[in-house]
């Protein structure tokens, strides 16, 4: 049973129990921002159209997705250790803190790079994804702490439609923007892309604020920093032997390393590979708000999905629809496809990942998912890692950046059939008894 012993939590106080939930939930509007502004749209043409103007077409692809996986690495190396301290010392909260710190002073950071710069801006950028990545650990961790099993599904799908919502609605008002820069007294397109990479700091800054003041998270294990660091690298050695034991938790973790390779490089190469084969860049952008705006509804309707009929359901039926999105990828060749891939992606991309987050929290102990989650959080930037530079080598190489693409089919194909053979039922029953 979920009860007030093991969450902190007073499940009876449903006006609180509302409230964190929505306090959480605003911190994926702050993030996606981010994601969607920054790392999907503005950065991947900016950088090749004003910081690298002077490379050659496939040499920012290598340097851009060679960048987007050392980032990942980092935050790969560090997500398990952080969970494991965040758990011991009641530190989630603080990191997040943190990670939301380093995010959003290297996304501002962006405004003031000059033209031809493009090392800089891709180190900002670098820096920027492991604050936005990291960070992303300590905000799954808490979704045992600021709701109930039941409604693991719906709150999950809630953050993320919302993330939809209001990264989409911030896009919009940049695309504005960059289309009519005197409307906000700027000089032109370039200084409007600018003062949006600074816009994006802002929101992220103040759509975190309520999940640090609203949010309680479990105390702490341990009463001082010293012992906290200690008995959290200890028990990280326990999680990675527990994780062995809880083979439905591995089974899981592989499926999902598998095929959310492929949902993030789509993420961070779709715009880098639209570019590449001929597409214009504004046509991109409201490609991108498309996909923003059917998130929305087509998130919360999965969350509802997944407390009917299970989120493994769910999430094989994205990865199916992102199968069949990949190979028309590959042979689109007019702009309105590209459209039509975009509602398709936004019908997908947020059930995929909210569900998956929701089904892993219901396989594992609750009391330490600060270090589950790193190790979940781990395997989805090691994908991240393999992606990118997968897509840019293969498009550097053979100077066809449509063969790339179909190497995804691989992932979603080989996800799938592990994610078929998981056993969510003994899962829960063997996290329960751990």
């Amino acid at each position: 049973m979920f009860t007030h012993s093991n969450t902190n939590m007073d499940i009876s106080d449903s006006t609180s129990l509302r409230s964190r939930e929505r306090a959480w939930a605003l911190y994926d509007v702050a993030t996606s921002s981010f994601a969607t502004t920054v790392m999907a749209a503005f950065f991947p043409v900016f950088f090749k159209q004003f910081w690298a103007s002077a490379l050659p077409v496939t040499e920012s692809t290598f340097w851009l997705g060679a960048v987007s996986s050392v980032g990942a690495l980092v935050a790969l190396v560090l997500a398990p250790v952080l969970g494991s301290l965040s758990d011991a010392g009641g530190w989630k909260k603080p990191l997040l803190a943190l990670c939301a710190f380093i995010g959003i002073t290297m996304t501002a950071g962006l405004f003031w790079i000059e033209q031809g710069a493009w090392e800089l801006a891709l180190t900002l950028f670098g820096l920027g994804l492991v604050g936005f990545s990291t960070g992303m650990v300590f905000y799954d961790a808490l979704l045992p702490s600021v709701t109930i099993p039941a409604r693991f599904e719906h709150v999950s799908a809630f953050g993320v439609g919302m993330g939809y919502l209001g990264g989409g609605a911030l896009f919009a008002v940049n695309i504005l923007m960059t289309q009519k820069p005197e409307w906000f007294g700027l000089a032109d397109a370039s200084a409007a892309v600018r003062m949006s990479f600074l816009s994006v700091a802002v929101w992220w800054f103040v759509f975190t604020l309520p999940l640090l003041f609203v949010v309680r998270e479990p105390p702490p294990r341990c009463a001082s920093g010293a012992n906290a660091v200690k008995y959290g690298l200890i028990q990280l050695r326990e999680t990675f032997r527990h994780v062995r034991r809880l083979k439905i938790v591995m089974l899981f973790l592989g499926a999902y390393w598998l095929y959310i390779d492929g949902v993030d490089t789509i993420v961070h190469m779709a715009v880098d590979y639209a570019l590449a084969i001929g597409f214009d860049a504004g046509g991109l952008m409201l490609a991108l708000l498309i996909t923003q705006a059917v998130g929305v509804p087509a998130t919360l309707a999965y969350g509802w999905l997944g407390q009917r009929f299970g989120a493994k359901s769910g999430i094989l039926a994205g990865l199916a629809t992102y199968a069949l999105l990949v190979v028309w990828g590959s042979v689109m060749s007019r702009q309105w496809e590209f459209y039509g891939i975009a509602v398709g992606i936004g019908l997908v991309q947020g059930g995929v990942q909210a569900l998956s987050r929701a089904l892993y929290a219901r396989l594992i102990p609750k009391e330490k998912s600060g270090e589950f989650f790193g190790f979940f959080n781990l395997l989805s930037k090691f994908a991240a890692v393999l992606g990118p530079v997968l897509v840019g080598i293969v498009s550097h190489a053979t100077g066809e950046p449509r063969l790339s693409i179909l190497s995804l089919l691989v992932l979603f194909t080989l996800g799938g059939a592990l994610l078929w053979n998981v056993d969510v039922a003994e899962g829960e029953r063997r996290a329960a008894e751990l």
